[in-house]
């Protein structure tokens, strides 16, 4: 079987999107729009992905694909053309067979567009590109009025565009002074054998404010089984002089008392994401006779409860989390946990919400004996 190789190129710095940084980080109900690519690509495991990004978004490709295994990042250059170069030289020493070479920007490619650029691919082709029929009436303006242009024949390329390793990075080498709009104009400057493969519609670009619209509308009827669940926990105070609570360390008068950092917060949000992909609850997945997890940090427990949802495809939308307590505060500390909050689950802190409230001197909670929580969660599921 050829060795086959994904070079995504996320590379850009255009804003068009809105959101203040780079289309390809901006997000789709809630996620990077560049992990949505990198997700498409998820059927093919034994792939070299390689990704090119621009010279100072390292931070946020970092944030984009945590918890995901990759090669080293590339850095790609001032045109796209250029970080495909650059990308293929990087993987040149792994002397792959075939590359098929993708858009950050094409988050719905499917496995059947992927698989019929391969197979032609394995059946000969120097290169094989999805393309789709052009549907709308085109004009153009000729001597100051529009004519309209027939569209029999005319299709629109899309990506992955895939090729024969060896044939593809030699030609980007020998015609790099040339400027071309795609890799498939770069294969025929070469004398390459490209043939046409079905695209889908749904393999659009998304690229403008209006494309990010569509997008959203597309991925919520796409991940059209919403849930939520809930969570509850409640640890009883003891000797101290601090308590974790929402993935904070906060001094007080007591501790917490538990098996691990007693965090009541991160306990019940991650019951409550378990609960979402019916998981069972926190004690199956870190029991407290296990010594693993005396006075473990409870971000461990919902990063867990976190990963499994995306194992399912899952999507994180919302998170509520209320504390009842008598003391200490939790309002100074609101916004800090929040942002942990999203932190670790790797969503925007929009998406997260604290509240506090007490009992009114009733209950344990009343009396101060300890602290409770409560959490919900609601994520979308393919």
């Amino acid at each position: 079987m050829s060795r086959l190789a994904i070079l995504i190129v996320a590379a850009g710095k255009g804003v068009r999107a809105g959101g203040g940084v780079p289309k390809q980080y901006s997000r789709l109900l809630g996620k990077p729009m560049l992990r949505w690519t990198l997700e498409a690509f998820a059927g093919y495991p034994d792939a070299l992905i390689q990704v090119m990004i621009g010279p100072d978004q390292q931070a946020l490709y970092d944030e984009a694909v945590a918890g995901l295994v990759l090669r080293p990042v590339g850095i790609g250059g001032a045109t796209r053309q250029e970080s495909v170069r650059r990308g293929l030289e990087l993987l040149e020493p792994e002397a792959p067979d075939l590359v098929l070479i993708h858009d950050a920007a094409r988050p719905f490619v499917s496995p059947k567009v992927i698989d019929g650029v391969i197979e032609a691919l394995e059946a000969g082709a120097d290169g094989a590109v999805p393309h789709v029929p052009v549907s709308d009436t085109l004009r153009k303006m000729e001597d100051g009025r529009l004519v309209t242009v027939a569209r029999e024949g005319l299709l629109r390329a899309q990506t992955p565009q895939g090729f024969r390793f060896g044939p593809i990075l030699k030609a980007h080498r020998a015609f790099a002074a040339r400027e071309v709009t795609d890799d498939t104009a770069m294969g025929e400057l070469a004398g390459l054998t490209i043939v046409a493969t079905a695209g889908e519609t749904n393999n659009m670009k998304v690229t403008t404010p209006e494309d990010f619209t569509t997008a959203q509308i597309f991925l919520a009827a796409r991940l059209g089984d919403s849930r939520t669940a809930s969570g509850f926990d409640v640890h009883k105070f003891g000797p101290g002089d601090h308590i974790w609570l929402g993935g904070l360390k906060i001094p007080h008068s007591e501790g917490l008392v538990g098996h691990s950092d007693a965090d009541v917060a991160l306990h019940a949000l991650t019951d409550a994401l378990l609960g979402t992909i019916a998981s069972g609850d926190i004690g199956q997945h870190f029991p407290p006779s296990d010594e693993r997890w005396r006075g473990a940090a409870s971000s461990i427990f919902l990063d867990h409860a976190a990963a499994l949802v995306r194992a399912k495809g899952g999507t994180i939308v919302h998170v509520d989390v209320t504390i009842l307590c008598e003391r200490p505060k939790v309002g100074p500390h609101r916004d800090a946990m929040r942002a942990r909050i999203a932190e670790i689950l790797n969503i925007p802190v929009e998406h997260v919400s604290v509240k506090a409230t007490t009992t009114e001197g009733l209950g344990f909670t009343g009396r101060r004996e300890g602290i409770g929580a409560q959490a919900v969660a609601t994520v979308r599921l393919p």
